[in-house]
Formats: structure tokens, C-alpha cells, sequence
């Protein structure tokens, strides 16, 4: 059990501080508790998560929440007390639900958790059964299936205790729809390749995606799907271009990136990427692809980008990565962090105490600005609002889907286009021949 003081810590602080370990046996999860202040405090508000830590993207997210929590206690805390982190390891990227289970019973259970923050996964619709038993609101950072929404409308009684920080497959899938009808006005361009890996749920967002842009009048000429595996994507690309393509929608995750970018690249490919490369978000990917992934167009974090997309932005970046020496926010982090450190304590305030029902009834009125949205804001199904302002709220804009451009190291916004606008930045096409040549 690692006990860290969550206040800002001043560098005699940081010197004293003592770790102390223990192990918690509970179905193979670890616990990690943050405390605040020297001791702990039995009025301090437990914020719990479970997710693998040891996973990159969950030691991220354990981090961003606990520099959430630094700066919440350092600002005075809410309603006079302070946040605690509990941490439970749930092996989510193993799979194995019966550790996950044990892992966020043991959080409510035994560490006491308030309130519970997870990615989700494999264990998203049982992590949502125990937090609606026991009463306890849950936040999912990464879940985005619409049956988990579609409960809270079907059984708001039960299920009105969960919230979801990502836009439901539903909103991404309108998103994704209106980013490509962007990209065909900036370019004029119709005939659609669709490239993802062989994942089961992949295959239905496959088939609705294309079948939406088949109604919106584009041609989609290539539908393929990559093994988890692959590293050379030769064939794909000659697939692809002997069919026409002029847009590759991809959506290609983990270190399969860097050598499909590489491929596209160094073939000079006639065609535009324009779609899902988890990789490309990160500072890191022009180094990892040796500068090929200039003009690659991806879905990106302001954070991760280092536009200051909110006034919340780039503090967050800064402050995140002087914390955890040049390690910068992942995807999962800056949404944990954006909970702890906004949502939150915007909620407890208005409700003016912990108490579930009513930090729910305030949860549903957020309207707070975080690092990710200028209006950050619930639907009735508990999701998050997205969308750029319509003509009659000018001064709104809610989360939204955010496309970023490699030019020259750098990741520029390309859509929405009114963002794009906003920053200075234009779409731009690669320097060899292909169908902008024309």
C-alpha cells in the first residue's frame, strides 16, 4: 500500500515522505491509497479506481488522477475536505472479469471508495451492476457502448449511477460521419477505404460506418481488416489503391501504427489518411515514424496536441508533465483528471454535500469547462454532449471530435473546421502525386 500525500508537497515534504508497502490479497488485486496531508483523514472524500496498473495507460491515468487531487486539496479541497485516491489493479487488459470483479468490490468494500472511476472493458457491464447494488456512482473513462447508456433511459432508477466521460459509439459514429462529409468538402474527394483490425466489435462499427457513408453518397470502394499482428501493410495499400481510394478511414491502434504509416509513406501513396491511429496522438510518433507521418490526419487530445483549446488546457499539460518528469497526459488520464479535478468538485459544490442522490442531481446539471471541452455537459442517458455551437448559442461549444494534422512535428487542428479557423491552420495534402494533383 503506497502512501503518497496528495497536498502540493513542498521539497522538504517530498524529502520526508515515507512509503510504506503492504499487500492486499483479494483476488490477485493490488491497492494503492493516496492520502492527503501527513495522516489520513477520516473526512477525506476516497476516490476510487480500478483499472490494470500495469498498464501503461492505467499508471497514466493513476497519475492524472493523483495530480487532480493535488490541486484540488492545494486549492482548499471541497466543501473543507480533501480528496484521498484508492487505487484497485483489475487486469483489465487481461480479460479475466473474475479479477476485475474482486478488484471493484474490494474498492467499495474495504478501501471505502465515494466514488468510483474506471476504464471499463471487458468488466464495463458488471462494474455498472455492482455500483448500481451498492449505490455508488461510477464514472467510466472509456466505455463507450451505447447498452450501457441505453440502461440508465431503460432503468434510471437503477442504473442512474453511472456516467460516462466518453461519447457514446453512437455520437462517435455521427462524429466520424461528419468529420469524413468535412473532409469531402475540403477536398472534393468521394471514393472511401475502410482499414481496421480483426476485432469482433470492430466488425459491426464497420458495417454501420460504411453503410452511413454509402448513404451519404460516397463510393466505398475497399473494406479490409488487418491481423493484430500485421507489420507489413504492403498488400493492403495495393489493395486499396487498385480500387480507387482517395480516403483511407482507418482505425488502427497499438504499435501496428508506426509501420502502417511508414508504408503509406514511403510508397507515396495516392491516397489521405483521415481516421483512427491511437498511436499518432502522441508527442512521440513523428520520432517513432522518423518524421512519415507528416500529413497523416488523426482524432487527438488539445492536451496531447498542446493546442489551448480551453484555459484549462495547457496548464493541465504543463502541470502534468513537470509532476511526472516530461511524461505527457494519455487519453484515459486527461479524462480521469478532468472528472477529479472539475466535474466533481463542480458537483459536491452545488449539491453543498457527498451525499449520492444528491451529487447526482447535480452531476446531470454540469456545465463546467475542463480540459477537453469549453462546455463540458451530460445527456439524459449520463453521456457526454458533443457537438460544435449551433447559430443560436454562438458562445457554446461542448466536447468535441477533434481532428489533428502532422505538419512539420507539429499537430495542427483540422476539424472541426470552425476550430480550424480558430487556430490559423489549413488541411494540407502530401507532396507527391495523387488525386490533389489533378
Amino acid at each position: 500500500m503506497f502512501l503518497v500525500d496528495s497536498n502540493a508537497l513542498t521539497k522538504v515534504q517530498s524529502v520526508a515522505l515515507i512509503a510504506i508497502i503492504a499487500v492486499a490479497a483479494v483476488g490477485g488485486g493490488a491497492a494503492y491509497v493516496f492520502w492527503s496531508g501527513t495522516e489520513q483523514s477520516t473526512e477525506a472524500i476516497k476516490v476510487g479506481l480500478t483499472c490494470d496498473l500495469d498498464y501503461y495507460g492505467g499508471a497514466e491515468a493513476l497519475h492524472a488522477a493523483e495530480l487532480a487531487a493535488e490541486q484540488v486539496n492545494a486549492a482548499g479541497g471541497v466543501i473543507g475536505r480533501n480528496f484521498t485516491i484508492v487505487a484497485e489493479d483489475d487486469d483489465g487488459t487481461t480479460g479475466d472479469i473474475s479479477v476485475a470483479i474482486n478488484a471493484m468490490t474490494k474498492l467499495i468494500t474495504v478501501d471505502k471508495a465515494d466514488y468510483v472511476l474506471t476504464f471499463g472493458g471487458a468488466a464495463a457491464f458488471s462494474y455498472q451492476d455492482i455500483c448500481s447494488e451498492q449505490k455508488k456512482i461510477l464514472v467510466s473513462a472509456m466505455s463507450n457502448a451505447d447498452e450501457l447508456s441505453q440502461r440508465v433511459l431503460d432503468n434510471y432508477d437503477k442504473y442512474k449511477y453511472y456516467f460516462s466521460m466518453m461519447p457514446n459509439a453512437t455520437s462517435g459514429h455521427d462524429g466520424w460521419v461528419d468529420a469524413l462529409l468535412t473532409l469531402r468538402n475540403y477536398t472534393g474527394f468521394n471514393k472511401v477505404a475502410y482499414l481496421d483490425q480483426d476485432a469482433a466489435s470492430f466488425e459491426k462499427w464497420r458495417v454501420s460506418v460504411c453503410g452511413t457513408l454509402a448513404e451519404y453518397g460516397f463510393d466505398v470502394v475497399y473494406q479490409g481488416s488487418a491481423t493484430w499482428t500485421t507489420g507489413d501493410f504492403t498488400s493492403y495499400f495495393a489493395t486499396m489503391e487498385a480500387a480507387g481510394a482517395e480516403i483511407l478511414f482507418s482505425n488502427i491502434y497499438l504499435s501496428a501504427g508506426a509501420s502502417f504509416v511508414k508504408e503509406w509513406f514511403d510508397r507515396q501513396s495516392p491516397i489521405v489518411i483521415w481516421g483512427i491511429l491511437d498511436q499518432a496522438s502522441y508527442p512521440n510518433f513523428w520520432e517513432l515514424t522518423e518524421g512519415k507521418c507528416e500529413y497523416v490526419a488523426f482524432p487527438g487530445l488539445p492536451s496531447l496536441a498542446g493546442y489551448p483549446l480551453t484555459n484549462q488546457t495547457m496548464p493541465f499539460r504543463e502541470a502534468y508533465v513537470e509532476r511526472w518528469n516530461g511524461e505527457v497526459p494519455s487519453w484515459s488520464g486527461t479524462l480521469i483528471y478532468d472528472f477529479i479535478r472539475f466535474v466533481l468538485p463542480d458537483a459536491i459544490k452545488r449539491a453543498g454535500t457527498t451525499e449520492t442522490e444528491a451529487v447526482i442531481k447535480a452531476l446531470e446539471k454540469t456545465d463546467v469547462e475542463t480540459t477537453t471541452a469549453r462546455h463540458f455537459v451530460f445527456t439524459s442517458s449520463h453521456d457526454v454532449f458533443i457537438g460544435m455551437a449551433g447559430p443560436n448559442r454562438p458562445d457554446v461549444d461542448y466536447m468535441l471530435v477533434l481532428l489533428f494534422q502532422w505538419q512539420n512535428g507539429v499537430q495542427v487542428p483540422v476539424y472541426p473546421e470552425a476550430i480550424m479557423k480558430e487556430a490559423g491552420t489549413t488541411y494540407k495534402y502530401p507532396p507527391w502525386h495523387g488525386p490533389w494533383s489533378d
